[in-house]
């Protein structure tokens, strides 16, 4: 089961939920299974709810959780009416002018590649929205993950804390990219026609020329912070 399965089955209220639901997760580069995962429940279930409709609606708990995780308004990727209640991202301080950054459990290997497994948040930094603003990153879809390895010093340290843009997946720059199951964080460059260049800000590593299709671009590195 993906994404293209059909949703015309529905009454139009659910099919449009169902929809944005499924754009919503792409658009942030998420999975479905992941986020079967993140409200307890199987790989499969999400897969079946927009496949199948199989449940017909989501529980109101994991439709909540899901909303907050995706930055969402519940209401728009709900197939019924569902209650409101304050925001969990309000009670962390973020209506008073805050954004939670989530922290996820991935390592951005900047040497031979790390195994990315779950993409669910474990912590969140708090930054001002008027700091964000300050740093250009207003409106951006931000992750901080954890590089390891030495591939990109000086630009990056092992053990420094990355901003990953997941709305700036074009161009060149730095990048943490997949290639199969591992992440890696290079410069990325443009190289013959389909195919793209990973660079290493050190220069004992050899640059990296792939297929444009063997790699999937998660998002642009935008900031970093580490210890002194």
């Amino acid at each position: 089961m993906d994404y293209q399965e059909p949703l015309d089955r529905y009454e139009p209220e659910e099919r449009y939920a169902r929809a944005r639901l499924r754009e919503t997760i792409r658009e942030k580069g998420h999975t479905l299974s992941a986020l079967a995962r993140l409200i307890g429940r199987n790989p499969a279930y999400l897969h079946q709810y927009i496949g199948r409709g199989s449940p017909r609606h989501l529980d109101e708990p994991d439709l909540h959780k899901i909303a907050e995780f995706l930055g969402v308004d519940p209401e728009t990727i709900a197939t019924r009416a569902v209650a409101t209640r304050p925001s969990p991202a309000a009670s962390r301080g973020e209506s008073d002018g805050f954004v939670a950054v989530p922290r996820l459990p991935l390592e951005a290997s900047a040497g031979p590649g790390a195994f990315g497994a779950e993409e669910i948040s474990y912590d969140t930094f708090q930054f001002s929205k008027r700091w964000l603003r300050e740093m250009g990153l207003s409106g951006a879809d931000l992750s901080a993950i954890r590089v390891e390895g030495d591939s990109m010093e000086p630009l990056l340290r092992s053990g420094d804390e990355i901003f990953v843009d997941r709305n700036k997946r074009g161009g060149e720059g730095v990048f943490v990219v997949r290639i199969g199951d591992a992440l890696h964080v290079k410069q990325v460059q443009a190289s013959a026609p389909g195919r793209i260049a990973l660079i290493s800000a050190n220069e004992a590593y050899a640059p990296i020329e792939l297929a444009r299709d063997e790699v999937e671009i998660i998002g642009r590195v935008v900031w970093k912070g580490g210890r002194v």
